[in-house]
């Protein structure tokens, strides 16, 4: 086949097939093109009767082609931090120099600080790829991606035991995140709440919401951003989540709503709901008030209704009006989708909702962002229909059994506390039984040599002076990933120890004390000799007899 190559005289150089001009030229349809078009550009080539052809492809003064690309300029120079660069390149050596980058980023599948979906079936790769340039709020050009998010909705309020009929649709809206779910949640507690002390002629410009100190920081966005007085339930050791009772004290006629959270961030624990709702209940009979609940369940939705479905702590309980819920955690979706549905309409104020006529037909939206794609609405009903009740629940028992594996294996290492519970998300929280050699971010820091990241952080408010360590296991952490986990974990607390006993030897020859008390510093030849005679005594010690 013989390959032939135009030069431009206009030295135009074509990056980006849509920022040529080929696009804004009307295609050929009756005679030749008196200039050439750039191969790639064309969708295909058809050959006939296996005859040998001549293909053009158009070369520009512009050293814009690149065959090989660490043989081009484009790895030699600086990258643009700071402003767009003035000249294009070309897409392969763009790919090539932002992928190189990306791989000092950690593996995704081994970061175990996330509670987030880092794996999907490639079937559902495809239909995310399928639907990726989907502008999900254009709900009259994409009515079907609307139904399913419908769809989706209606399940999920089926799953948390919603007041609805077979076939009645349910109150919910798809977001980004557990994060602007409750945000939306919120806003329809305080806009009800205003509305009721306005209407009984009382102040409306105080409320405030009552949580544990262990909620997830989107909970303190919301009361700054939407100036509503955070009160929140300290902790203690050994007890990590909301004290139910504390909370119904802190309650005021101010209140919009309790908190309560179904699968703690920091030990995976879900908090007592039916006792809040029980106590909840006698102090609104006693005051008057209708305090409501709404149940944070970001991490625990998709996993108590599989596997403890006689636990009580959703629509079942009288006072909770919400629930969010993040798809994109136990839901099994990558990042970007999240839940949240009311019990009701009555629950979500009218005037919250927004009509749009502009893109084709009324449409209602309650979104605190507008555009978005609708890659993760679709995944997410995927997973919905392609795993059913029992896929879920028999993944959720994956994790649950893979979490006593590691459990186990920590605790046999004789160094830990576990500190979260068997009945909660599957993680394991554990502590340091002496920190006075190391401390766990000693040992997070030392994991991340074996490629594991392992978050290590204090708890809140008044537990501050517990430091703790924490494994989320998702469905993609095998048994033998855990297996694996605690050996790097062995091998990591020999290092540590070993580093703190040569650091206190180092320290104890350098200097000696006289009878009197004054301690004198060594020279440094004479803190050599110790500590080549104590090195040499050590390994003496560790000789073994016979053929090794």
């Amino acid at each position: 086949m013989a390959v032939t190559t135009t030069k431009l005289d206009t030295g135009e150089s074509l990056h980006s097939t849509f920022a040529s001009r080929y696009v804004r030229a009307s295609l050929p349809r009756f005679m030749s093109p008196s200039f050439g078009y750039k191969l790639l550009f064309l969708p295909f080539v058809i050959f006939r009767n296996k005859c040998p052809m001549t293909l053009s492809a158009v070369a520009s003064d512009a050293d814009d082609s690149v065959a090989y690309t660490f043989a081009s300029r484009y790895v030699r120079e600086a990258l643009p931090r700071f402003r767009i660069p003035e000249q294009s390149i070309p897409k392969d050596a763009a790919y090539q120099i932002i992928n190189d980058e990306l791989m000092l980023d950690g593996n995704p599948r081994l970061n175990l600080a996330s509670f987030v979906t880092t794996w999907m079936e490639p079937e559902c790769d495809r239909l995310i790829m399928a639907a990726v340039n989907k502008n999900y709020v254009d709900m009259d050009e994409y009515p079907v991606t609307t139904e399913l998010q419908n769809r989706c909705v209606n399940m999920i309020a089926h799953l948390f035991n919603a007041p609805i009929g077979e076939d009645e649709t349910a109150v919910g809206v798809g977001t980004v995140g557990s994060s602007e779910a409750i945000m939306l949640a919120g806003l329809a507690f305080k806009r009800k709440w205003q509305n009721k002390r306005k209407a009984e002629e009382k102040p409306y410009d105080k409320p405030n919401i009552v949580t544990g100190a262990n909620v997830q920081v989107c909970w303190e966005k919301f009361a700054r951003y939407f100036e509503v007085e955070l009160k929140e339930v300290k902790l203690k050791e050994g007890y990590y989540v909301m004290d139910p009772a504390k909370a119904v004290e802190m309650v005021d006629e101010n209140t919009i709503c309790v908190a309560a959270i179904l699968g703690s961030t920091l030990t995976g624990e879900f908090e007592d709901v039916k006792l809040l709702n029980d106590l909840l209940t006698e102090k609104n009979q006693e005051t008057g008030w209708d305090t409501p609940i709404h149940v944070d369940a970001a991490s625990g939705g998709f996993i108590a209704p599989f596997l403890y479905p006689e636990l009580e702590w959703d629509f079942r309980l009288p006072l909770v009006k919400s629930i969010n819920v993040s798809g994109h955690k136990y839901g099994l979706v990558y990042a970007g989708v999240g839940w949240v549905v009311w019990r009701n309409k009555e629950d979500l104020p009218e005037e919250l909702i927004f009509h749009i006529n502009y893109l084709g037909a009324d449409q209602p939206t309650f979104t605190l962002n507008f555009s978005k794609g609708s890659s993760q609405i679709i995944a997410q009903y995927y997973q919905f229909i392609r795993l059913g009740f029992e896929g879920f629940r028999n993944i959720m028992e994956n994790c649950t059994e893979n979490a006593k594996v590691l459990k186990a294996g920590i605790e046999g290492t004789e160094t830990f506390d576990i500190v979260s519970k068997d009945v909660g998300v599957p993680l394991v929280a554990f502590s340091l039984k002496d920190s006075g050699k190391y401390t766990v971010f000693d040992v997070s820091e030392s994991l991340r040599r074996f490629g594991w990241i392992v978050p290590a952080y204090t708890m809140p408010a008044d537990a501050e002076h517990v430091a703790v360590l924490r494994v989320v296991i998702r469905e993609d952490f095998s048994r033998s990933l855990a297996e694996r986990l605690v050996t790097d974990l062995k091998k990591v607390l020999t290092e540590l120890e070993n580093r703190w006993t040569k650091s206190t030897m180092i320290a104890h020859v350098k200097a000696e004390e006289t009878p009197d008390g004054v301690v004198l510093k060594k020279s440094v030849k004479h803190t050599h000799e110790e500590i080549a005679r104590y090195w040499k005594h050590l390994v003496d010690r560790k000789k073994t007899s016979g053929v090794c």
